[in-house]
């Protein structure tokens, strides 16, 4: 990862070219979105006194750290030196231990949820791309407990983390959009519950009824505060938004993301040490992080700048896809704009709203069912990009995925 001590880049074919050696990334610490937990594990450290070291023994011991660079070794793109930092957020469906109340662990736990959070040189803003987990993709070769699962075409991304893990996460997303991904972070369901409730629960609006018999959710037009149970039904809900899709989906969880953060921004965690240790433990028990950040010191140092970056500065997107002419169950990128995407993150500038343009992926209602209790947050790119499809495509509930 690039913002440490590595000074040594690697080489990369890009385009059946190979890429130019560059110097690996300054070190920049701040980001927002999912790693909301980073911020609540890391700024415990704070609360400093006689409990300190107990402190920073008990968590430690909560973090879980993977070794993605030796995983991955040097075939990986290059680090580029221009002030950026690129994380992929993942949302596990794992149904083991705490998770298995919602529903069997068929098959091994997939990304429920996945994200790229790109954060600008400045540290003012940032971008969060958002990969549906029914996109058919190329997946590269990857090895697992010392097992080799080989690459396969046209699987469905969130199979990746299926067959190997938080690596073969990565090297999937590298291999998708050529950029190095900096850090890794991953959060399972109980997780996430257990976050919002030690939070108090989040305050959000609702503009129209939302009811999804599958997520266990009902909720009227208007304002609510969602314990952790009600949170997770929210953002896990594809069939009371949008087309009935991932796609709706995962509006609501960005337009959710930027409610949570709202609220965290607004709450005095230091004025209670208790409520902020709990926090603390809760976000360190499950969060995953690759090894670099597998510390409370290092998450500290992530954490100290992500005050920085707020909802009105963040673009929040979906990668711009249609849906697969084989099978209507599935999405495939619209390669030139998604090479719009990636281009925008690698050179550090603004994902035009060009890239977006008639993606199905552009579902403007599903997103505006949630707002901030502070009210709508006006975004930066002027809202969705491009216009709503008007095909008359059926509300689909994909196959072989799970709610």
């Amino acid at each position: 990862m690039a913002d440490e001590s590595k000074s040594e880049s690697v080489d990369r074919r890009r385009h059946g070219q190979k890429g130019k050696r560059r110097r690996p990334k300054q070190t920049t610490k701040r980001r927002r979105g999912l790693v909301i937990t980073a911020w609540i594990a890391g700024s415990v450290v704070l609360l400093g006194g006689g409990a300190l070291g107990y402190l920073y023994y008990r968590l430690n011991g909560n973090l879980t750290g993977v070794d993605i660079n030796a995983a991955l070794g040097t075939d990986r793109p290059d680090d580029v030196d221009n002030g950026s930092m690129d994380i992929l957020v993942l949302g596990s469906d794992s149904r083991a231990g705490k998770n298995s109340k919602y529903g069997k662990d068929e098959g091994g736990a997939r990304s429920d949820t996945a994200m790229i959070l790109h954060v600008y040189e400045g540290r003012k803003k940032a971008s969060v791309v958002s990969i549906p987990r029914d996109l058919l993709i190329d997946r590269p070769p990857c090895t697992k407990d010392g097992q080799e699962a080989p690459a396969a075409h046209r699987a469905m991304f969130n199979t990746a983390y299926e067959v190997g893990g938080p690596a073969c996460a990565v090297k999937t997303v590298e291999a998708m959009t050529s950029i190095r991904m900096d850090h890794y972070m991953e959060v399972d369901f109980s997780g996430f519950k257990n976050l919002i409730d030690d939070l108090g629960g989040v305050d959000i609006t609702t503009t129209e009824r939302v009811r999804d018999k599958k997520s266990h959710l009902n909720l009227e037009p208007g304002d609510h505060t969602l314990n952790g149970e009600q949170a997770l039904g929210l953002v896990r809900t594809r069939h009371a938004v949008g087309d009935g899709t991932d796609l709706g989906r995962i509006k609501l969880q960005q337009a959710f993301i930027k409610a949570l953060i709202d609220q965290v921004k607004d709450v005095n965690l230091f004025g209670s040490p208790k409520k902020l240790y709990d926090l603390a433990d809760t976000s360190t028990k499950s969060l995953t992080t690759d090894s670099e950040l597998a510390s409370v010191d290092k998450l500290l140092g992530f954490t100290r700048g992500l005050k920085g970056i707020d909802s009105k500065h963040m673009t929040m997107v979906t990668l711009p896809v249609v849906y697969d002419t084989i099978d209507i169950n599935r999405v495939v990128p619209m390669e030139e704009k998604a090479q719009q995407v990636w281009q925008a993150l690698l050179a550090d500038q603004p994902i035009p709203k060009s890239a977006t343009e008639g993606s199905v992926g552009n579902q403007p209602e599903a997103g505006k069912v949630v707002e901030s209790a502070n009210g709508p947050e006006p975004d930066p790119t002027g809202g969705s990009t491009g216009p709503t499809p008007t095909t008359s495509t059926p509300a689909l509930t994909p196959t072989g995925t799970r709610g």
